[in-house]
């Protein structure tokens, strides 16, 4: 079964990448309905390709939900429009009610937008199988909703890269 959703978020395409890999700005997108916390007792500021990085889920930060192996891969490839950026989630759903699930794909694909590279083209997949595919479904999709929304929502502060100081600015020497 998958869940799709395609967006043009108000960030460029390299905001949006360096967030994919940032498990604060992830934890972000389902925040406040879901929390999401690193399990180790030291967690990178960064998610690196290889990485397992195992967190707990909440509900409203607070009813434990089950416990989430991220396995971070990527590819890159090019389409039509230019350079694709793909991060994947192959991990797995250790505990709770989605450990039901035998399959947990999650990509995740930005390119720069169509007709403006100020923006993202995010494209977001998850296929998920096994038998308790078909009754988690509609969870996931009004779940994937939240996130889509949250997406819009957060990007724009992403793209805040400090600006270069310009030429002149900061202490003059006489």
């Amino acid at each position: 079964m998958r869940i799709l959703l395609k967006l043009v978020l108000d960030c460029d395409a390299d905001a949006a990448w360096r967030a994919l890999h940032s498990p604060r700005a992830v934890a972000e997108l389902y925040a406040p309905l879901l929390g999401m916390q690193p399990l180790e007792a030291h967690p990178a500021t960064s998610m690196t390709v290889g990485a397992d990085v195992p967190v707990q889920l909440t509900f409203a930060g607070a009813i434990p939900v089950g416990r989430q192996l991220i396995h971070v891969s990527e590819r890159y490839t090019e389409d039509a429009r230019g350079p694709v950026r793909i991060l994947r989630d192959s991990g797995i759903p250790l505990t709770g009610p989605l450990a039901a699930l035998d399959v947990w794909d999650h990509q995740m694909a930005v390119s720069p937008a169509p007709g403006d590279p100020t923006k993202t083209l995010w494209r977001d997949r998850l296929v998920v199988g096994g038998a308790a595919a078909l009754p988690l479904w509609p969870v996931l999709w009004a779940t994937w909703q939240w996130r889509g929304a949250r997406l819009r929502q957060v990007a724009p502060s992403w793209a805040h890269d400090p600006e270069p100081a310009a030429h002149g600015d900061g202490d003059a020497a006489a």
